[in-house]
């Protein structure tokens, strides 16, 4: 069985943080490049920020120099370090796994930034 399980999202105010993780099951995630969408009602998913398997990673300009995606291949996570969060980050931010010609996905996990 395949699972990623996102954990982190939550309420915060702009300018602030939050820190996003994404735990996969063991035979996902070696190999497998790594990545965080977001979709908000009414837009297609973008992709927000990914991370091959070994370590290279590519961001959407909007989040470049803000957010920080991370893997720990030792326990099986990816994480999306969110700083300076913008109203506009306001999103369902879902955890990515695809390799090896197939593609999984996790649960979402709501991200809010507000006053």
């Amino acid at each position: 069985q395949v699972h990623l399980v996102e954990s982190g999202g939550g309420l915060v105010q702009p300018g602030g943080s939050l820190r996003l993780s994404c735990e996969a099951s063991a035979n996902i995630f070696a190999g497998y490049t790594m990545a965080w969408y977001r979709q908000t009602p009414g837009k297609q998913r973008e992709m927000v920020a990914d991370i091959t398997a070994s370590g290279k990673t590519y961001y959407v300009d909007s989040v470049k120099g803000r957010f920080t995606i991370s893997r720990d291949n030792d326990k099986n996570t990816v994480a999306l370090q969110m700083n300076s969060l913008k109203p506009e980050d306001t999103a369902v931010y879902y955890c990515n796994a695809k390799g090896f010609g197939l593609e999984y996905w996790g649960q979402g996990t709501q991200v809010t930034v507000s006053s």
